[in-house]
């Protein structure tokens, strides 16, 4: 999949994928990652393939940072201009070698290609959140997307994710389908998985089975 087809998205205003409030799954699960014995009480989440979504709002008023990394610029300024950030919020142009975007209180906003995203970038992060992120990408990109997430990623690092499942050969993607089997596949030799909901509806016409995934770092 092309970086063109999803700029032609947001051109196009065709966003269905964007959920206008705070995902339920996030608001019902993220104190799950919270707990004593790791690091993800307080700091800064990273939010890959944010587009334009609300949760980072929810997210930094849990008292976190975000580090949002969006291919699409409109999808940024939209978000920003949505939400009346700038008369909340000081905004600055992002000053990246690699990355455009925009700089405000407790938010990094990156507009760029997620695998330019460095460990020196994700240095201070202390949890993910990726709702849109890996069923955005197509099957022969998800290893290289996991692979790079894992080698920028502090080595302790939780993670909230959310999949959707479904027959392909009935509707294809995008959200592509992501089973159970292949988040073992992409994260199970670093993470401890765990379901924690899991829920069924049809989607356009599909019956589709959406899950939550709490990931926590193995023990060494």
């Amino acid at each position: 999949m092309q970086n063109d087809f999803w700029h032609q998205m947001w051109a196009s205003g065709v966003v269905g994928f964007h959920q206008p409030e705070v995902n339920a799954y996030l608001k019902a699960h993220w104190h799950k990652l919270l707990t004593s014995d790791n690091k993800a009480m307080a700091g800064e989440v990273l939010v890959p393939l944010s587009g334009k979504s609300l949760d980072m709002l929810w997210l930094k008023e849990q008292g976190h940072d975000i580090l949002a990394v969006e291919l699409s610029l409109k999808a940024l300024e939209e978000f920003i201009e949505e939400n009346h950030l700038h008369r909340r919020f000081s905004i600055q142009d992002l000053a990246h070698e690699r990355f455009c975007g925009y700089e405000l209180e407790a938010m990094r906003l990156f507009c760029g290609d997620f695998f330019h995203l460095t460990r020196e970038d994700c240095q201070d992060v202390v949890a993910v959140y990726d709702r849109a992120a890996l069923v955005a990408l197509p099957p022969e990109m998800r290893a290289d997307y996991t692979k790079h997430l894992l080698e920028i990623l502090p080595s302790d690092t939780p993670m909230l994710l959310i999949a959707l499942d479904y027959d392909q050969s009935v509707r294809n993607g995008p959200p592509f389908a992501v089973s159970e089997q292949e988040i073992h596949t992409l994260y199970g030799e670093h993470y401890q998985i765990e379901k924690v909901q899991e829920d069924k509806f049809e989607r356009k016409g599909v019956e589709t089975v959406e899950t939550t995934y709490l990931l926590a770092p193995c023990s060494k």
